[in-house]
């Protein structure tokens, strides 16, 4: 079998002149500016990322070449040994040894490592629709968050290999923040995947999710003991004393018979309403939450229901929510169940019925669909059991969903990392770019044109063919939202060069006449070395 031959400095080839001062520790104009908005340089290199790993199936993979290539290369490769030392993470000196002049991957870090400090160092002062809509957009991932983040980080390093190692390290401390059940950084601790996003960002909103959820699992079946130990105190007590202690109605409830029966599993009582048979309040249960799905998740479940034609999981749900329901309102009925979950389904009578004489509102009525014979709603009901949702069988795995995510993550194709990293980069740096531009009229016109070519590009399925085209009009929006005065003198000088959809190229070579980004507009123009097989 042949393996293609990767040079672990391939990206050494397109870095800046000014490399030598960035490593030598002198700051340069691009790293201060890195802190306003994402450096064009680091898009650029996560483009050649994504071309140069196509045919690599997984970052171990990357990183098992790039350490073969390393040690041909440069003798101070890591052995073997040595590497897997620093992906479990025993031998930190390693790790500060191999990343300590990276200034970007060592802040990144210490956020993991601190996950209750602030990842991002910059805000977009955006409306938060805009930046949404960017996200949306490009598939990317909201600015300020974790991804754009991990896409700065990455992109920042020279070399496949620290690329290679550097994943694997942040895939360490995602899994160890799990393990302590920490929320990861720049991530919402308890949202649902937001479908709009990217499938990195999904994913980590999936392992906050679980951790919210695993948090809140341990309060509730704290809640659920303390309300047995106090029924068990309450029946210790009553016979000795020879008193009936009172009941409270949020750990009893007296059924049809006059038998006070122990509720369990309840969160809130219902305002305004009663169970009908017995007259006591309705109290919402505490639930099994619904499970957490990312786009791949949802593809798969389609194409397996498409298959077999099952709607188990929906089954399932509605199931634990009556157990649940049961459980917390001791007496109730199906109407009552119903009047919770599905009130389209019932409806009050307005009409009065006489009842031992007495004139009294009718109860009311379930609709047609469940009154029909064979309703699902009625055989689960009548096979349901009071059990709080804590004691049932689980309907989602957060362990097992967490674990395979990350190991997912161990093993994501590189060139699809890359793109989801560039994408979400991309997104932020144009919210961040829009921030800055929208109070000039003139600059926002061009800025708009801009955008509008990197989102039809983009949506494209073969936009990785035109990432050179879109990292050049990147750079100029980096110009005008860093050097606005000086693009308004530049354009005024020359009004022949105004940008337009058909040739957007006009609008780059204008502003890469700007000094500022007169050297790195040459970065791309380096092709990089293509892989070859032996």
């Amino acid at each position: 079998m042949a393996f293609p031959i990767f040079d672990g400095h391939v990206y050494l080839s397109i870095r800046t002149p000014n490399s030598k001062e960035k490593d030598s520790g002198s700051p340069t104009s691009d790293d201060v500016n890195s802190d306003i908005i994402p450096s064009a340089s680091v898009l650029k290199q996560l483009a050649i990322g994504v071309e140069t790993t196509k045919i690599i199936k997984s970052m171990k993979d990357l990183m098992i070449l790039a350490r073969d290539s390393s040690l041909v290369k440069e003798k101070s490769g890591l052995s073997l040994s040595a590497m897997k030392s620093f992906v479990v993470g025993e031998k930190e000196d390693k790790f500060a040894a191999e990343f300590g002049r990276d200034e970007k991957v060592m802040s990144f870090i210490r956020s993991l490592v601190d996950p209750e400090g602030h990842l991002s160092r910059r805000k977009t002062r955006s409306r938060l629709d805009t930046t949404t809509k960017f996200s949306k957009e490009l598939h990317g991932a909201p600015p300020e968050t974790f991804v754009p983040e991990l896409a700065e980080a990455i992109g920042s390093l020279k070399t496949l290999r620290k690329m290679a190692l550097f994943w694997s390290r942040v895939v360490v401390e995602l899994r160890r923040l799990w393990c302590e059940g920490k929320h990861i950084p720049g991530i919402p601790p308890d949202e649902i995947p937001n479908l709009n996003s990217c499938l990195l960002h999904q994913q980590l909103q999936v392992i906050n999710c679980c951790i919210s959820r695993k948090k809140r699992r341990a309060i509730a079946t704290e809640s659920l003991d303390s309300v047995l130990k106090q029924a068990k105190y309450n029946a210790d007590m009553s016979p000795a004393s020879g008193d009936i202690l009172p009941a409270s109605p949020l750990v009893y409830a007296r059924i049809s018979s006059g038998e006070l029966v122990l509720r369990l599993g309840a969160d809130k009582r219902l305002e305004n309403t009663t169970l009908l048979d017995t007259g006591e309040p309705v109290y919402t249960p505490v639930m099994q939450e619904w499970p957490l799905l990312t786009e791949d998740i949802i593809k798969e479940t389609e194409e397996f229901v498409l298959r077999t034609g099952s709607v188990g999981a929906g089954c399932s749900q509605l199931l634990s929510d009556m157990q649940a329901f049961k459980a917390a309102n001791p007496g109730c009925i199906l109407e009552d169940f119903v009047r919770w979950h599905s009130p389209p389904d019932w409806t009050d009578d307005e009409s009065k019925e006489i009842v031992d004489g007495d004139i009294s509102p009718s109860r009311g009525h379930l609709s047609t669909r469940m009154q029909k014979e064979g309703n699902l709603w009625l055989e689960l009901w009548v096979t349901a059991k009071p059990i709080p949702a804590v004691r049932q069988s689980p309907l989602y795995y957060e362990d097992l969903s967490v674990e395979g995510i990350l190991h997912g993550l161990e093993n994501i194709s590189p060139s699809g990392l890359f793109e989801q990293l560039f994408l979400s980069l991309l997104s932020s740096g144009c919210a961040i770019a829009e921030a800055r531009i929208s109070s000039n009229e003139f600059l926002y016109k061009m800025f708009k044109e801009c955008k509008d070519y990197i989102v039809l590009v983009c949506q494209s399925k073969k936009w990785v063919e035109k990432a050179q085209d879109i990292c050049q009009v990147y750079e100029t929006m980096v110009v005008m939202a860093l050097n606005p005065d000086k693009v308004m003198r530049l354009m005024n000088a020359q009004p022949d060069q105004t940008p337009t959809k058909e040739e957007p190229n006009n609008l780059w070579k204008t502003a890469s006449k700007n000094p500022t980004t007169a050297q790195s507009s040459t970065m791309f123009s380096k092709k990089p070395p293509k892989p070859i097989a032996c």
